[in-house]
This record gives structure tokens, C-alpha cells and sequence, in this order.
């Protein structure tokens, strides 16, 4: 028999025996994950596991979703200059945050009501992170509670995402439960003085609890999976606030109530407020130009996040990358700098950490994963994002995330490069603050 009979037989062989677990339930779903190689083909997996109604809630932006694109088109124009005969044979992806040491510079952002997505949300978020060697926020909107998060992620690090809302008894609880829970740092969100008009979700009739037309029931049928996982573990409501203020509220009732806490009126003397109610480390999130980072610095923060909400709030809001030279450049020998949208490659964090972040946060990515395959789904993407930075710092020649600066940058304005405002810092100008090992 010749060498590639036998290699064909094997392969036969080997076909067959694995037809029983193909014919499992999901196994197809399961299949498409593992082949998945980047964000995007499972973000493809997800849309194919997932009913309409709830992909476009994920992937979905204000307006018409010209902040979402330029989040990533803004990345994809940064150029990098690699450098060569550098010793890369170990290359180290740990960085410093907020005091602990992550294995990777990827928090996972909080995102809310990740249970509609999949009946584990948030637990699989924060475990899939902890797994990874970092850090996951749990959004005052998550489908699990602050409690129960904390207690099916033991040991890695948590922090919790609030709001200034108009209820500050709401806020003050919810605070004092993230630290007696054992939560690392708090994040507040500050770009959301009122929700934004998302044309998709209009288009949709998404809402609390889900609308059940025929259009919905039929995609509902065709995704058996999450049907029913849906109907046996439904997760449909902010729990940490439904288990506070709202303990016998419904999903209506609870969503309502939220949509009538976001507060037009608060001003930096409500986050200098929230700063007297938490004693660890505070990130204020939804910062884009370099005046706000400095008032949030000076009222106590110990990071920024450079973030317009994923493209979710106002549309035609600059990109984060693009907004975060200037942040840098102005609180960086001070504070703590992240950013947040856009991430889709490991090569994009590469970008990022260059441009003076210390880390990016990563929220749709990690959501598709959760919704094409759960905790294992969340994980792969983390493992993708992993393997892409661990062989693009190879190739730039850049041995350790804490090597990455402006130097690694083609020059500003090259080949498209993102165009820079009058009077900001270019790429390759921006002071960038030295990394403290640790």
C-alpha cells in the first residue's frame, strides 16, 4: 500500500469515527468556533448562533455607525516600523495595572446584559479573562450580580463599572457592595448623560423582555441552541439593580427605572462625590480629549479610559486611537491610560501600547465569542488576540510589551495615517511615559 493510500485511509478512518460527535447538539456551532482563526470569523460564528435581534444588539452602534467603522479603519492606518536581528525568542506579554500584574494588556470592557447573548454572560466573561491572566469589569447593567460574579470568578481580578446616576443612594450601594465583594477598582462611565438612538435596535424592536414576533420566533427556531438556553436559564434584567433597589421588580420594571437614571445634569463635582465613596484605585471611562482626562486626574482617578462607548453613543465622535495621543500626552506622567474600541487584532494592541496605552479593553470581541460558543468561546478569542500579539511583537522586534513607544511608529501622516488635529500629538511626538516594572 502505498504512502498515500494509507494517509487517505487514516484520514477516512479518522472521519468516521468522529461522526457520532458531530451529530451532538451544537456540534456544528462547535466545529466553526475551532476553525475560527481571527475576531472576525467568530464574529461570523456568533451572527450564525445568534437570532438577529441580539447580534445587531452587540454589534450595533448610534447613527449611522460611522464611529464603529473609523474605531477600526483608525487602527488599520497606523504603519509600524519593525526592527530586525533582535533576540525575540522569549517574548513577554505582562504588564502593570492598577497595581497587579497581568499575563496580557487586554481587560475585558463591561458590557451589560451579556445574558441575552448567553446563559452563562458575565460568569464566562470574567472567567474567561481570569483564565487569560487579566482583568474583566462587570457592568452595573451585567445579567449576573456583582455577587455572583465574584463567587464563580474566585481569585483574579475584578472591577466593577458604574454610572453617575440621578439615584446616588442606588450608586453608594452598589459601590459598597463591589468592595465588600472584593472588587479591585471601580470604573465609571461618564459619556452617557442620556441612552443614544441605535437605528438597529430600532429597526429591530429590541427590548426588555425580547418581542416576540413571527420574524423573531422563526430565527429563534432556526438557532435552536440558544432557544434554548433562553428559555431554561433567561437572563433578561440588571441583576445587581434588581437585586438592590428593585429586589421584587420584573424585567420591565427594572429596565425602566434604569432608562430614568441616566443624569444630564451631572458635572465633575458628582465624580469628585464618587471619588469620597471608593477608596481603591478609580478609572474614569468615555474620556476623548485631553482637558477632561485632566480634570478626572485631578479629581482622584488613577486611570483614564480613552473611549466613545464603542461607537454606541455619539456618532461622529472622534476614534479612540485617535483621541489618545493627546490624553497621553497630557496625564500620562500621572495617570494610568487605557483604551477602549476599535481592538480587533493583536497588532492593534501593539498600536496602542506604542501610542502611550498601558492596556486596551476589548468589548465586542469577547461578546462574540461568548455568543458562538460561551465560556470556551470567550477564551478562544483571548487566545487568538494572544497568539496574534505574542507573533507581531516577534516580527516588529520588539521582545516585551513594555519596550513598545513611539518609536516602533512610522512617521505620522504616512500612507493614510490617521490625520492628527491642529495642535495635537502626532504619533511619533507624543511623550509617552516611562513603564514601571514590577
Amino acid at each position: 500500500m502505498s504512502d498515500v493510500v494509507r494517509l487517505l485511509r487514516d484520514q477516512l478512518a479518522a472521519e468516521v469515527r468522529m461522526l457520532p460527535r458531530r451529530a451532538r447538539p451544537g456540534a456544528a456551532a462547535r466545529r466553526r468556533l475551532q476553525r475560527a482563526g481571527s475576531v472576525a470569523e467568530v464574529r461570523a460564528a456568533a451572527r450564525r448562533a445568534l437570532p438577529r435581534v441580539i447580534h445587531d444588539f452587540v454589534d450595533g452602534g448610534a447613527g449611522d455607525e460611522l464611529t464603529v467603522r473609523r474605531n477600526v479603519a483608525d487602527f488599520e492606518a497606523i504603519e509600524l516600523e519593525p526592527r530586525t536581528l533582535v533576540d525575540v525568542a522569549q517574548v513577554d506579554l505582562s504588564t502593570e495595572l492598577l497595581g497587579r500584574r497581568l499575563a496580557l494588556p487586554i481587560v475585558g470592557a463591561p458590557t451589560g446584559l451579556c445574558g441575552l447573548v448567553h446563559g452563562d454572560g458575565e460568569v464566562a466573561l470574567a472567567r474567561g479573562l481570569h483564565a487569560a491572566g487579566s482583568a474583566y469589569a462587570l457592568a452595573a447593567m451585567g445579567s449576573y450580580s456583582i455577587e455572583e460574579v465574584a463567587a464563580a470568578a474566585p481569585g483574579g481580578a475584578l472591577w466593577f463599572q458604574t454610572y453617575l446616576w440621578r439615584d446616588r443612594g442606588l450608586v453608594r450601594e452598589l459601590v459598597a457592595r463591589a468592595r465588600a465583594a472584593g472588587y479591585e477598582a471601580l470604573v465609571v462611565t461618564v459619556d452617557v448623560p442620556r441612552a443614544a438612538s441605535r437605528d438597529r435596535d430600532r429597526r429591530n424592536g429590541f427590548g426588555l423582555p425580547p418581542r416576540i414576533t413571527p420574524r423573531s420566533a422563526l430565527d429563534g427556531l432556526l438557532r435552536p441552541e440558544w432557544t434554548y438556553r433562553f428559555l431554561t436559564r433567561p437572563r433578561l434584567t440588571a441583576a445587581s439593580v434588581a437585586d438592590g433597589r428593585l429586589a421584587d421588580g420584573d424585567s420591565v420594571s427594572v429596565a425602566a427605572y434604569v432608562d430614568r437614571q441616566f443624569d444630564p445634569a451631572a458635572d465633575w463635582a458628582d465624580l469628585a462625590w464618587l471619588r469620597e465613596q471608593w477608596e481603591g484605585p478609580l478609572v474614569v471611562k468615555g474620556v476623548l480629549s485631553a482637558a477632561d482626562a485632566r480634570r478626572a486626574v485631578e479629581r482622584g482617578a488613577q486611570a483614564v479610559a480613552v473611549s466613545n462607548h464603542g461607537g454606541r453613543q455619539l456618532d461622529r465622535a472622534i476614534s479612540s486611537i485617535r483621541a489618545l495621543p493627546a490624553v497621553v500626552a497630557a496625564v500620562g506622567d500621572r495617570a494610568e491610560v487605557i483604551v477602549d474600541g476599535g481592538v480587533r487584532r493583536g497588532v492593534d494592541v501593539i498600536a496602542a501600547l506604542a501610542l502611550g496605552a498601558r492596556a486596551v479593553m476589548v468589548g465586542r470581541p469577547i461578546v462574540f465569542g461568548l455568543g458562538a460558543g460561551g465560556e470556551a468561546g470567550v477564551r478562544h478569542v483571548l487566545e487568538i488576540l494572544e497568539r496574534e500579539l505574542r507573533g507581531s511583537l516577534a516580527l516588529l522586534g520588539c521582545p516585551r510589551v513594555a519596550e513598545l513607544d513611539s518609536s516602533f511608529l512610522a512617521p505620522a501622516r504616512a500612507m493614510g495615517a490617521p490625520a492628527r488635529e491642529a495642535g495635537a500629538p502626532t504619533a511619533a511626538t507624543a511623550e509617552r511615559p516611562t513603564r514601571r516594572e514590577g
